[in-house]
């Protein structure tokens, strides 16, 4: 059958080239950047990928937000109190904050909406975040007795929004910064998700509002007249396109096409650094690269396996060689420069030489049964990036050595994870986890038995789920710390994901654009950028 997508792209680029001078002459500014992938959806309840998030912050505001720095700073709301047993929290919204159609943003707009992604109707894979939020966790479980109108938000009146909650959370501020804290416009939910591809359907609060969606080629943002700071936001059109190709991507960038990308090709790092020099940026990112083993499969449900398949990993050399130093070798699941820690659980095997660690994956495959002209057969799947198959073809050749078999299934971003997300089987999956707000519990979580949204692997360990809930309880940060550490120390060592690579943040940036700046977030709000002529 014929690639339509691959043959029409081309031609779609050349129309918007066109459009781009046609937008010059009238003295518009255009910013064109790169993306991640193409978003599975817009529905910011629905979402759950940094390709997402990074539309997202153009497309709608929260109550707060994350700055160019990272830092939270005012959204919709203007200004917030806290109680002194800090459970109840008063947000003061802004009188000019308004809808991309005109209509007013109120309080009860935020009430509409985290009621929606707690509804379990909405099959909302985030809502689990929003549990500190006073009944949100027995009305997303469907808990008998437990009911919308019991969720702990509130509207005061128009402009004053209420949020009570289970109990202190000191990430609250972080939290909120989250697509899962989004606003919809209620009146409008119907229609979006009826026709989600159209446009006019789509009404947003943030900078800017959604003008075209052409999949696999690009999205076309406008400024919005009717955000409360239209007045300081510089670019007029951003476009977005899906930039997997990462060496396509840099390609582009050198040539004009690209202001901005948000990933670099590993093997092409130092020849990129040599040519166009602090256009290429690298800064710490709360990221890990993971692999997920499928705990509720055999043979991967036993431990001495997954602890072998970890063991052969050699960290060091996937970060050197094939990711040219631009990640680190990760023996722990919580990244570095996490808040709200102390000292991060890692791998007992850490220090110990490449040959004593395949030894002993030798030795644990031969006691569960492999070797000896018995293979262990592993179908690894991953979404389609330069980085990822490099990464992907050394795994599978240090695996080779102590007698595992490698099949490799390769498909587009969308396809990846929404096969992950929809429970599709598999053995082992590449799989990178974002950090939403800086404290450990955002990384632990993913381990929860009752996170169906992202316990993708379905590990299931009560221990774990009985100190992540006592964890939850406690009020006191530092004896938290220590009992999510414990947490911690339970999936480092039965492996359910096994940590390979922190991330760094990694852009090529064009000397035209100004504002910008890494974070550990890795938020690019478009709002704060603006472009030289």
């Amino acid at each position: 059958m014929l690639d339509v997508t691959r043959r029409t792209a081309p031609l779609a680029f050349a129309a918007i080239l066109a459009a781009t001078r046609a937008d010059a002459v009238q003295g518009r500014i255009v910013f064109h950047r790169g993306n991640d992938g193409d978003p599975e959806t817009l529905d910011p309840h629905r979402t759950s990928t940094v390709a997402e998030a990074h539309l997202l912050r153009d497309l709608r505001e929260g109550l707060v937000i994350h700055n160019m720095k990272g830092e939270v700073v005012p959204g919709v709301a203007e200004s917030w109190t806290m109680s002194p047993d800090g459970k109840l929290w008063r947000f003061n919204l802004r009188a000019n904050a308004k809808w991309s159609n005109g209509d007013p943003v109120r309080a009860a707009d935020f009430v509409y909406s985290f009621r929606r992604i707690l509804n379990p109707e909405t099959g909302a894979r985030y809502a689990n975040l929003l549990y500190p939020i006073g009944n949100a966790e027995p009305i997303h479980k469907a808990t008998a007795g437990s009911s919308l109108d019991s969720l702990g938000v509130s509207a005061v009146d128009e402009r004053t929004l209420e949020i009570k909650l289970e109990r202190p959370t000191p990430y609250l501020l972080e939290l909120l910064t989250h697509q899962s804290a989004l606003p919809v416009h209620p009146a409008s939910m119907a229609r979006a998700t009826q026709e989600p591809g159209r446009p006019e359907n789509l009404i947003t609060n943030g900078a800017y509002m959604l003008k075209e969606f052409a999949p696999n080629s690009h999205i076309r943002l406008e400024r919005n007249p009717h955000f409360h700071d239209a007045a300081n936001v510089k670019i007029d059109t951003v476009i977005f396109y899906p930039a997997s190709d990462l060496v396509a991507a840099a390609r582009r960038f050198q040539a004009g096409e690209l202001h901005l990308t948000t990933d670099i090709p590993a093997d092409q790092f130092k020849q990129l650094r040599q040519r166009l020099g602090d256009q290429v940026r690298i800064g710490p990112y709360l990221a890990t690269y993971f692999l997920i083993l499928n705990s509720a499969k055999p043979p991967f449900d036993d431990a001495r396996v997954r602890r072998a398949l970890s063991l052969q990993i050699d960290r060091e050399f996937i970060a050197d060689r094939v990711w040219g130093g631009t990640m680190l070798p990760a023996y722990g699941v919580v990244p570095p420069h996490i808040g709200n820690y102390g000292e991060r659980a890692e791998l007992d095997f850490r220090y110990a030489s490449v040959l004593e660690r395949e030894e002993e994956a030798r030795r644990l495959l031969a006691s569960a049964g492999f070797g000896s002209g018995i293979p262990l057969q592993v179908e690894f799947r991953f979404n389609t990036t330069d980085n990822n198959r490099h990464t992907a073809e050394a795994i599978a050749g240090q695996w080779r050595a102590i007698g595992v078999e490698t099949r490799c299934v390769e498909t587009d971003y969308r396809t990846h994870f929404a096969y992950l997300r929809e429970g599709g089987d598999f053995d082992v999956a590449r799989y990178g986890w974002i950090g939403d707000y800086s404290d450990p519990q955002n990384f632990l979580f993913l381990f929860q038995s009752d996170n169906a949204g992202f316990n993708i692997g379905k590990y299931s360990n009560p221990q774990f789920d009985a100190l992540m809930k006592l964890a939850a309880d406690e009020l006191d940060i530092a004896r938290r710390a220590v009992i999510l550490r414990e947490a911690d120390s339970i999936v480092i060592a039965e492996e359910p994901w096994i940590p390979v690579l922190h991330y760094s943040t990694k852009n090529l940036v064009s000397p035209k654009l100004i504002g910008f700046e890494q974070n550990l977030r890795g938020a690019i709000p478009t709002r704060f950028l603006s472009l030289k002529p």
